[in-house]
């Protein structure tokens, strides 16, 4: 059967697309096919819609973007030192089954949830 293998790109408007292609790049390592296409590593995809009253993400934004970290710690202190609020709450981690969690937002508010999946 034919399926879908991954996500091949991800595509959203953007005031200023230059300098947020500029923040994604300084800050969470994340090129563009003009410089070099972003090979990711291999591991679990969330494909999960939420129902439309969540509270899970703000109700002003359609989609919060999920990135899979592989030293969550050591990138929020990175973060924090370049002078970007970090979110972190104990509920998002619960028990470390399903890994831990961060937030933050890029320069127009979208917002950036870390995952650092557990071992």
């Amino acid at each position: 059967m034919a399926r879908v293998t991954g996500i091949g790109g991800i595509f959203f408007r953007a005031r200023d697309p230059d300098e947020l292609t500029s923040w994604y790049q300084r800050h969470l390592g994340i090129t563009q096919p003009d410089e070099t296409v972003w090979m990711q590593e291999a591991g679990p995809t969330v494909f999960s819609p939420f129902r439309a009253e969540t509270d899970y993400f703000p109700p002003d934004k359609q989609w919060m973007l999920n990135l899979r970290v592989d030293d969550l710690a050591a990138l929020i202190v990175r973060l924090r030192a370049e002078g970007i609020a970090v979110e972190t709450r104990k509920e998002w981690d619960g028990d470390g089954s399903y890994g831990w969690f961060a937030r933050i937002h890029d320069p127009e508010g979208t917002p950036i949830e870390l995952w650092q999946p557990p071992p």
